[in-house]
């Protein structure tokens, strides 16, 4: 557990680590050892002369308060120490997640992320603050109160000793056969929550098939698998609870009959073994509260285990000497990408000079979008190679790639903040004129005027509070302020109502004014005025040419263009 612990922090948190960890154990042993004095206290106390026993009170008492300062700083240590490695962390698992390939983010990451980075990063380092003192007490403790039965009777301490790998061996086959147990009752809590946002999500769908009433037969069986998977976890801790508390009780029990046999015999004195048996009582609590402090350490070392896997995904290489671009031209040469066992695109090759459009068509899950984002590397190809201003983009460094790289999505982002705040991420530095012409560039301008907050609108997470149109514009005025010499187009007009699609189609000219572009679309609206087409199925370039080229060939083109809008409507 420490030693996962130490690797998912890093070496430069293990000393602090340890430190804490030492301390922690010192405080255990100075408890314990401070129990040792109870033997002279109750000899004195039931002897001849009770007034003998102030000296070991006061002596007991100052050993108590010593190890009170103990406990304050070893239990200070543990929470500063946790809340360092928790801020570290964050800051350590932001600065991964930076560096991974963007394509390694999809819906199920980025929900397994979010619960990790919350909920998780607090569970597993809650160690460090809350769990590792209580374990350490609980048996470091004991096991000092079992030496210090040693130091006046041989025989008792043997006693007590014997049940040491006992309550050490109960400990750990609960936690080996609940280990079964803790993981299907997260797989099933798991799928629960995924059940329950399913049905939320659903609840337009089942009114209009008009079964508001019925139950939800998904939902219901998640929440019995849930039910029936927690039931096993308290079956299965069951044994081992009870094991312990019977453990307990029967050392206690043995050390009773023990020392009253040795006290009859008169081979102990009546203090020595009412001092040995108020120790052993003592040495009950640590020992039952492994239970509980052992099923929150399986549940802190899961999250564990999770963030180490985490940290453990390779980042997307970068090159030791970065290689400058000094062109805007794109290139994939021979590119061959496998994703999820499959083969997205097989062989592709297209260039595009700087400063022309190359349009990309065809059916879904030809491979279209992946190849977008294989020129912004999202991923790395497989086979072949993505070049931009005739430069590897593996040779280019994150931060100059994207430099030169605008990219408008279809399914557009807002972060929790005002519009200006959102237009800004394209260029942080820009002053308010160009922050201003960009957005009547994008016509974002007409949306800003009719918002009571203007500029200062709040747009809400994703930007919820924005319709799909207006979110598109903001993020055209984002790309426009970001200036950069290749724009890439996913899409971004697909899902608009008249009106809105002709103000960001308008906007996305703008954009794309002596610009290299590569643009994903299923509208052909603006397609026919790109430079160069290429229909690209089953992830393989089937037909390449102009807009009139592929009309006239009567391929697959022609069949796609003749059912579109633009088509119908005579474009």
């Amino acid at each position: 557990m420490i030693g996962m612990l130490l690797r998912v922090l890093g070496h430069q948190y293990a000393r602090p680590v340890r430190r804490t960890l030492a301390l922690m154990t010192t405080t255990a042993v100075a408890e314990g050892l401070s129990y040792a004095l109870l033997v002279p206290v109750l000899r004195a106390l039931l002897g001849s002369t009770p007034e003998d026993a102030w000296p070991w009170l006061i002596a007991f008492g100052a050993a108590v308060a010593v190890y009170a300062v103990l406990r304050y700083v070893s239990d200070l240590s543990g929470f500063r120490v946790g809340t360092t490695l928790l801020r570290g962390m964050y800051h350590r698992l932001g600065d991964h997640l930076a560096r991974l390939p963007l394509g390694w983010y999809g819906t199920d990451r980025v929900g397994e992320v979010s619960v990790l980075a919350g909920r998780g990063l607090l569970q597993a380092m809650s160690v460090i603050a809350h769990l590792l003192a209580p374990f350490v007490s609980a048996c470091v403790t004991p096991l000092t109160i079992v030496v210090v039965m040693f130091a006046f009777d041989a025989r008792m301490g043997l006693a007590a000793l014997a049940a040491v790998p006992v309550v050490a061996g109960l400990w750990r086959w609960t936690g080996r056969s609940m280990a079964a147990a803790d993981a299907e009752r997260a797989e099933r809590d798991r799928e629960a929550t995924g059940r329950v946002i399913e049905y939320l999500q659903a609840q337009p769908v089942l009114r209009a098939g008009g079964r508001t009433a019925e139950r939800f037969g998904l939902l219901d069986d998640a929440l019995h698998g849930l039910q029936r998977a927690s039931r096993r976890t308290v079956l299965s801790a069951l044994p081992g609870v009870v094991g312990l508390t019977l453990t307990v009780q029967a050392m206690f029990t043995v050390l009773l009959i023990l020392g009253a046999y040795l006290a009859l015999g008169g081979a102990i004195g009546t203090a020595e073994v009412l001092a040995i048996l108020v120790l052993a009582a003592r040495c009950a609590d640590p020992l039952l509260s492994l239970s509980d402090i052992g099923g929150r350490l399986r549940g802190a070392r899961a999250e564990l285990a999770r963030l180490d896997a985490l940290l453990r995904t390779e980042p997307l290489p970068q090159a030791r000497e970065p290689i400058q671009p000094a062109g805007h031209d794109v290139e994939l040469a021979s590119v061959t990408f496998r994703h999820g066992g499959r083969t997205v695109l097989d062989d592709v090759s297209l260039s595009v000079p700087a400063g022309q459009r190359l349009a990309v068509v065809g059916p879904s899950g030809a491979g279209k979008s992946t190849l977008l984002q294989l020129l912004a590397r999202f991923h790395d190809v497989e086979a072949g190679a993505v070049r931009v201003g005739g430069v590897d983009v593996r040779a280019i460094s994150t931060e100059a790639l994207m430099a030169q790289i605008a990219i408008v999505f279809q399914d557009v982002y807002l972060f929790d903040g005002t519009i200006e705040e959102n237009v800004r991420l394209g260029r942080p530095d820009a002053d308010e004129a160009q922050v201003r012409a960009v957005a009547a560039a994008a016509r974002l301008d007409e949306v800003i005027e009719r918002l009571p907050g203007g500029w200062a609108t709040n747009v809400g997470e994703g930007g919820a509070l924005l319709s799909g149109g207006e979110r598109q514009r903001v993020s055209i005025a984002r790309a426009l302020l970001k200036n950069a010499p290749v724009v890439l187009l996913d899409e971004v007009t697909s899902a608009l109502d008249p009106v809105n699609e002709a103000a960001v189609h308008e906007g996305i000219e703008r954009l794309m004014a002596g610009r290299t572009v590569v643009m994903v679309a299923h509208r052909m609206r603006t397609v026919q005025h790109a430079d160069r087409v290429v229909f690209v199925d089953g992830g393989r370039i089937v037909e390449e040419g102009t807009h009139d080229e592929l009309l006239r060939r009567g391929g697959r083109y022609a069949d796609f263009w003749s059912v579109s809008p633009a088509s119908a409507a005579g474009e």
